[in-house]
């Protein structure tokens, strides 16, 4: 399973590296420490970025959830 962010392009790079890390589930703390930011710096580029509207997509190769079974008669669900 990969993460993809479109709209990337309406972010600043501080911004990228900033919901890059957050989608992941990292928390501003940790985010903070790795960038050499402090939390609430964190927290005012991830609400700015926010506004600017991104979106996250999950792309899943496969069938990794089991849920695209095949039916009885080999049609798919």
């Amino acid at each position: 399973m990969q993460i993809e962010i479109r709209g990337l392009e309406k972010l600043s790079f501080r911004e990228r590296q900033v919901v890059a890390l957050k989608e992941t589930g990292l928390s501003s703390e940790v985010v903070a420490r790795r960038l050499g930011l402090s939390p609430a710096t964190v927290a005012t580029l991830y609400n700015r970025a926010k506004t600017k509207g991104y979106q996250v997509v999950l792309v899943i190769t496969g069938d990794p959830l089991g849920v695209m079974a095949e039916e009885e008669d080999g049609e798919e669900i």
